[in-house]
Parts: structure tokens; sequence; C-alpha cells
């Protein structure tokens, strides 16, 4: 165990060096807790009452408990488990349980991960990764992901959800594994068997509110909402002001402990842009210092937000997830242009090229779906290494109200097309799991509430999509699949069997020869590479072409035609030597096929 590998954290049950458990709730608004602990072996329970604390906390050293024993709070009459807890295996409503995180034998001590250039990011769902959908089974599937290229795991949210099944986005229980994947333990087994294969490991965390069922912090600790500002999931989390101690703590204490005590690379912030922390970010700036103050080897934190603050990636955080460059693709590929997809219609090609070169599509410019409103921030001066692109991801397929994947919506030249261009700019790539083989599984939205919210939660998801005109009609409607029923989850978990068909197979040989390309050729030369040494030009409807400066002096260019006729605008001859090619890479008088893609190096 390294000596970081425990966080002194001020929230939950703490194991004491000479025996015994201190357990603190924050709960300012309580004026009587009261702990229950199982006593192991008997049906008995330990009733004790907590001291409160001028600070809102209620505290108490119990020498009967210790790692495993099993505790619940009273809090003025109301009985919860604890919102610090590190394991629930109950769930949500649950007794929660002591957990010692130094028991634990790291086989991986001396990991201190990967340079950030080097990252090959691969996102995926514990649950629905395997038919088991276990910690244990996701490793064992990671020599498959190593020898596919993937440098690092970006594991959907695991904090504690209600149910049987969730994406992750309702966790209550913000420091504890769900329970329906394993153990925490079995967590870190599954980081330290990634780490012995040299994967990264990201988690993504929900910061920006907690879930529908099983939150109490309501009742007892109502400092964590205020309703000066509105969220899509109610009143927001008020770490606004510094006088929120506490409620900042919190968060920052939960990063910390994911980071520390499971050894993790790295954290994801899911939707920042719903926090509401003033002008300057000042709680996001503290998150970043106190996480990257702490760490003993590379940390890495990246940022969702719609409102494309360049500002974040100057402080801190070290890359975004790019929505830009996915929307753009998309529509080059499928020509949708419903939705928010609506921002790129116009030129999609052009909106592309900005993205690989530039970082943002949108970096000031009025967004008509968003009614005029200005969108972004510049980005042209940052590495192009802070911006994650990607063509899938949980997001773009699972919001979908079937949860089709791209190789059901768009040609295959095409999805190739836009796939090679993603996957070997400087930028840092994401795929989501079973994308490498285009899987014909969905992704589709899946929870489990207890029955009335289920309900609610069921007609709200097909009134989401009564605006769209292939929803127009109820009858249609009613064909999307239901979130709350367990087959929507049974039919997007993977079937692994598909990667030995023909069809598949090419698509996995596809995926692997392209990101050993990208480790041989460009990682070690992406470090520094950002938009001023980047250049665009696009050529009528279809026609893109970009180059880049790298470190070493080189220039990586793309010639891409993004269509389904063939173009004109090319060199008949690559412009150096070829890394990749869809096609012949000699163009005939200079005609570019469709939907073809050349990279070269010179």
């Amino acid at each position: 165990m390294s000596v970081d590998s425990r966080v002194s954290m001020p929230f939950g049950a703490t194991v004491l060096p000479g025996g015994g458990v201190r357990f603190r709730l924050y709960a300012p608004s309580a004026t009587h807790v009261a702990i229950h602990l199982e006593m192991p072996g008997t049906s008995e329970t330990l009733q004790r009452t907590l001291v409160r604390t001028e600070s809102g906390f209620h505290e108490i050293d119990l020498i009967e408990a210790g790692p495993g024993t099993r505790y619940s709070f009273s809090i003025d009459g109301l009985h919860a488990p604890d919102p610090a807890a590190r394991y629930a295996p109950d769930g949500v409503h649950g007794p929660s349980v002591v957990v010692d995180p130094a028991a634990y034998e790291w086989r991986s001590d001396s990991w201190r991960g990967r340079p950030w250039p080097e990252t090959i990011f691969y996102e995926l769902h514990v649950g629905t990764f395997t038919p088991r959908g276990t910690f244990a089974a996701v490793a064992e599937r990671l020599a498959d992901l190593a020898a596919l290229g993937i440098t690092a795991l970006q594991i959907m949210p695991l904090a504690e959800a209600p149910g049987t099944r969730n994406w992750g986005y309702d966790g209550v229980l913000l420091f504890a594994p769900s329970h329906n994947y394993g153990t925490p333990d079995d967590l870190r087994a599954l980081v330290d068997r990634a780490h012995e294969l040299g994967i990264a490991v990201y988690l993504d965390v929900v910061y920006n509110h907690f879930g529908p069922e099983g939150n109490y912090l309501h009742a007892y600790a109502p400092e964590f909402y205020t309703e000066r500002h509105r969220t899509p999931w109610g009143a927001a989390i008020d770490v606004e002001h510094r006088e929120r101690t506490h409620v900042r703590a919190f968060f920052i204490a939960n990063a910390q402990y994911w980071l520390r005590e499971f050894h993790l690379d790295g954290l994801r912030l899911d939707a920042v842009h719903a926090i509401y922390d003033g002008d300057d970010r000042a709680f996001l700036r503290e998150l970043a210092a106190a996480v990257h103050a702490g760490a003993d080897r590379r940390v890495y934190l990246v940022v969702e937000n719609e409102d494309n603050e360049s500002a974040l990636l100057d402080a801190g955080f070290r890359a975004q997830w790019n929505d830009d460059a996915h929307h753009a693709a998309h529509v080059l590929a499928t020509g949708q242009r419903d939705g928010y997809y609506s921002d790129y219609a116009t030129d999609p090609l052009w909106q592309f090229g900005r993205t690989l070169t530039a970082g943002f599509a949108y970096q000031g410019e009025p967004s008509a779906y968003r009614k005029g409103v200005p969108r972004g921030e510049p980005s042209g001066h940052l590495p192009l290494v802070a911006f994650v692109n990607f063509v899938q991801n949980h997001d773009q397929i699972g919001n979908r109200a079937f949860g089709e994947r791209i190789a059901s919506l768009a040609p295959a030249p095409a999805v190739r097309a836009i796939v090679a261009a993603t996957l070997l700019a400087p930028s840092i790539p994401m795929l989501f799991m079973g994308e490498e083989w285009a899987a014909t599984t969905p992704f589709q939205y899946f929870c489990d509430f207890e029955p009335a919210l289920a309900r609610a939660v069921a007609e709200g998801r097909r009134a989401e999509f009564a605006s769209f005109a292939g929803f127009a009609n109820e009858d249609e409607r009613e064909r999307i699949p239901d979130p709350t029923d367990a087959a929507t989850f049974a039919r997007s978990t993977l079937r692994w069997e598909e990667r030995t068909m023909p069809t598949h197979a090419a698509w996995l040989a596809f995926y692997r020869e392209l990101l050993h390309v990208r480790m041989r050729e460009i990682v070690p030369r992406i470090a520094g590479v950002t938009g001023c040494e980047s250049h665009y030009e696009t050529f009528g409807d279809a026609s893109l072409r970009a180059t880049w400066r790298l470190d070493d002096g080189t220039i990586l260019r793309l010639d891409g035609n993004f269509d389904a006729t063939p173009a004109a605008e090319f060199s008949s001859t690559p412009n150096g030597t070829v890394l990749y090619s869809t096609h012949a890479p000699h163009y005939a008088g200079g005609v570019a096929p469709p939907w073809s893609v050349r990279w070269t190096l010179a």
C-alpha cells in the first residue's frame, strides 16, 4: 500500500489505527443523531447518540465497530444510510458498511501513470460491458483492450444508485462503488489489473446533482442546495460561496478519495456547465488544486462542458470532451440535422475541420439552437491534446430514442472516413465500448426506480421526443423503449461473440491498425501542438485539407473527401510518407474516391 492510499476524510466512517471506528455525519439542521450498529453474529443492534459540534458535524468513536460493521443513522427520527459510505451492499436505502481502504494488497503499487499525449480512451459501462456485468468481468477483458491499443479506460459513474441497473448519473452515495458490480476491493483489483497491462483508469463523477431516489440530504443538510440556480435536476448544489466550506469539502474529498484509495489516474467531471460556482469558477479551481497537490503520480482531470470554457483548460483541467467534433462529424456521415445537430447543419465540414485543428467549433459564435446566444471561448491557443474527440459515446448513442449506434445510421464507408479522421488527428481520441467491432447491440437509456418514480420516468422519456417529427404520433412514441424495463438493459449488453464474425472482425482490424499507427507515429510528436501550428481549408461541400506542424517539425496532413461522390481537389501523389489511407493513396488525376481519407507525414 502506498502512503497516499488512505484519504483523511472529514465525512463517513474512518477505521482508527488503535482499533475502533470514528463516525462523522454532516447534519447541520439535525438536533439529534444516533447510530445503529448491527453486531456481527447476533440480531442485536447497538445504538449510540453522536455528539454535535459547532461546525454542524455529529461524531462519535466506537471501539465496538471495525471493518465490515454494518451501520445506519437515525436523524431526528429519519432512518438513513451514511451519505459518505464506502460500501452499501443493500443499495441506497440499506445500511452502510465500514471499509478499511488499507487492507487491500496492491500488486501495481509502483504505477505512476502514463504521459497524457499517450491517452487513447475507451468508455465503458460496467453493467453492460459483459453479460456478467461485474468489475471482475471487465478485468478479464482488459487484455483484449490492450491488444487493440487502448491506453485508458473511461468508466461511467459507479456511485451507488437506486435499483439493480443504472447509467450511473443517478448516484446518491458518491463514495460507494455500486454493489451491483462487486465490492470495493473488486474495483481495486480491476484497477490493479489495468495498471499491470499499462492501461490507465479514469472515472466519470457527477458533482452537479444527486439522483432522485435515495438522497436524504434534503432532510438534514439543506445547506447542500440553493434556489438561486436551477438545473435540469432541480435546485443546484450550493458550491458558489466560500461559506459553504463543508459542501465544497464533501466533493473535493470525494475526488481525492477515488484517486487515492482506488489508485485511479483521473476523473471526468460530468456537465460542469451545471455547476454554479461564479464567474471565477472558484470551486472547480479549488478542486483541481487540491487534487494535484495531493497526487503522487500523474493525475488528470477532464470536463464535460457545453459552454466551451477554454479558461478551465488553463486552470488545472487537462482536457474537455469535444462535443463539437462529434456533432460535425455525425452530420457529415448521417445527414441528420434535427435537435442540437441544427447548429452544424449549414457547414459541418468547415466546423469539423475547425475542431480538428483549433479545438472548439463554437468559440463565441451565436448558437441557433440556443436562440442566438453566443457559445464558447477562443481555443486555438490551447494544446490540441486538451480536447477529447470521439465518433460515439454514451450520450450520443443512449440519448437517441432507440439507442442506435452510428453503424446503423450511416453507410460503412462514411463511418470509416470520420473514424480515420478522428483517430489520427492530434487531439486525444475516445472509443465507446463495442465501437471497435461495430457492435449491433444498442446502448439504450435504462434505470431502476421505485414504482411511482419509474412510471414518471418512462412517461417523461417518451414525452421528450414529442417535438421530433418522427415521434409526433403517440403510437410512434409508444415504441420508444421503457427505461425501467429490465429488457432495455439486457438489449444494451455487448455480445462479445460478434468479434469473430467476418464483418465485425474486419472492423476490429481497422480500429487496431489505426490505433497502432497513432501510437507509433502520432503520439510521440503531439504534446505541444496547438491551433497556432494547424491549418485547414475546405473545397466545396465535401473536401477537407488540414495540416499540423508537429513537435519535431514534421508536417502531418489530412486529405479527406467526406461525400458519396468523387472529389477532384486533391494532389494525385501523397505529400510525404503515407501513414494510413482508406483507399489507394495515389489519386488518379487528383480525384479522391468517395468517403476517402489519406494521412501523410512529411
